[in-house]
């Protein structure tokens, strides 16, 4: 019966080709829907865990509560023995340190008198350590639009917009003005090497990158760090087995009352979009399933008109003695193989579309010029094991269900009244 409603199918257009049409736009549409609102989310914590929170973060007591001043007087001290004593406690994970600091980059003319001056956010990272992870998780030597990277502690990346601004050149001299981890006043020789562009506004209108040796030796912080990340295995973020972890690290500090005691945070709790990922989270989710239902409804619809469009066929088929759930069996499987074919057809082209869009992303930067949150500009969409099976319930269950509803009509005529039926 099925390879005779198959060709049936095929042979008759109107049967076939229109319901297939719709129930591929609806799949198709479900599925780019569902990776685009997965990608967005991921992106964005991707993008705060890599450059300001990790996944897990310690800090001392002080520097957390004023982390928005960046009080590297607050900052941890004795973080060598600190990162070892993590890397034996938990050595699953990567750890890094950073110190972040504001200040101002003064460029000296052949004169040595102020040609130039920016304010910049400053991040001292790992950069020159045998197998440091910082230059990948920063995706640095990509971001690098001119010049080179680093290779001595006084040489530094600067944002290439702040490099044109300033029109400061490579190999430019470059004296950082900032507070050193004692409260004074800290002025250091850099030398810019090259220029870098992430993508993310807040990054781009001022950043300097320099190794961390060189920025510990220009505010005297040797030994010290404002903050310590961490990354869980495979660099997914998992607040479950982040939480555990904190709860643990924070334990063996409980009795510990000092203002430098060092305190330990998630990606959650100290990136202040807790709540923002938790209603981002469940709006999308709530979105996609809102969507789901609308096409589902929309392709019900498509399978109910179907088979009351077919109400003659159905007469004619009773009067000739064909029984009624013979007839109602024969709409149902049509309706999977129409349901099936649209859902293989949709999926295939939605999941094709996802990965382009996975692999070339949708560059929103004309859009974000004055943003200043941490977001990237180019937004991606990321395909999940549930983007390979979400359009089959708009796809197949609903085109079902629509034809089972409009078919119940069958169980309903009289075949005494047939005659009249089809001579009006």
């Amino acid at each position: 019966m099925i390879t005779f409603i198959i060709k049936g199918l095929l042979r008759d257009r109107h049967r076939s080709l229109f319901p297939v049409i719709m129930v591929t736009i609806g799949v198709f549409i479900t599925i780019l829907f569902q990776s685009f609102m997965n990608g967005v989310l991921t992106d964005m914590v991707d993008s705060i865990a890599r450059f300001s929170s990790g996944h897990v973060k310690i800090m001392s007591r002080a520097y957390r509560e004023n982390e928005d001043q960046l009080p590297n007087d607050l900052a941890l001290t004795g973080v060598d023995d600190l990162i070892r004593d993590l890397k034996k406690e938990y050595p699953d994970m990567t750890w890094v340190e950073r110190i972040k600091f504001g200040g101002l980059l003064d460029i000296p003319d052949e004169n040595g008198e102020t040609r130039a001056q920016g304010t910049v956010a400053g991040m001292g990272v790992d950069l020159l350590s045998p197998g440091t992870t910082e230059i990948s998780t920063l995706n640095i030597e990509n971001a690098v639009v001119s010049g080179r990277m680093p290779v001595e502690p006084g040489e530094i990346l600067i944002s290439d917009e702040m490099a044109s601004r300033l029109e400061i050149a490579l190999g430019d001299a470059a004296t950082l003005l900032s507070s050193s981890m004692y409260g004074s006043m800290a002025i250091y020789n850099f030398k810019v090497v090259g220029t870098v562009k992430f993508g993310i506004p807040m990054m781009d209108r001022g950043a300097m990158i320099a190794d961390i040796r060189g920025v510990q030796e220009a505010l005297n912080m040797e030994d010290a760090a404002g903050e310590i990340l961490g990354y869980l295995p495979h660099g997914a973020y998992n607040d479950e087995v982040a939480a555990g972890i904190v709860a643990n690290f924070n334990a063996r500090y409980a009795d510990n009352d000092s203002e430098f005691a060092p305190v330990m945070g998630t990606l959650k709790e100290l990136s202040n979009l807790s709540d923002y990922l938790d209603l981002a989270n469940n709006m999308s989710s709530m979105i996609a399933l809102i969507f789901v239902i609308i096409m589902s409804v929309v392709l019900w619809n498509a399978g109910l008109l179907g088979g009351l469009r077919r109400y003659g066929e159905v007469g004619v088929r009773l009067a000739i003695g064909e029984p009624k759930g013979h007839i109602y069996r024969s709409l149902l499987a049509e309706s999977i193989v129409i349901g099936l074919a649209g859902f293989v057809i949709g999926t295939v082209i939605g999941l094709a579309a996802a990965y382009w869009l996975q692999t070339k992303g949708l560059d929103i930067s004309g859009a974000m010029k004055n943003v200043n949150m941490m977001i990237p500009l180019v937004f991606r969409t990321k395909i999940t094991p549930a983007t390979y099976y979400i359009g089959l319930f708009p796809g197949l269950i609903a085109t079902v269900l629509g034809t089972a509803l409009a078919g119940i009509g069958i169980y309903k005529r009289q075949t005494a009244s047939l005659f009249k039926e089809l001579e009006a």
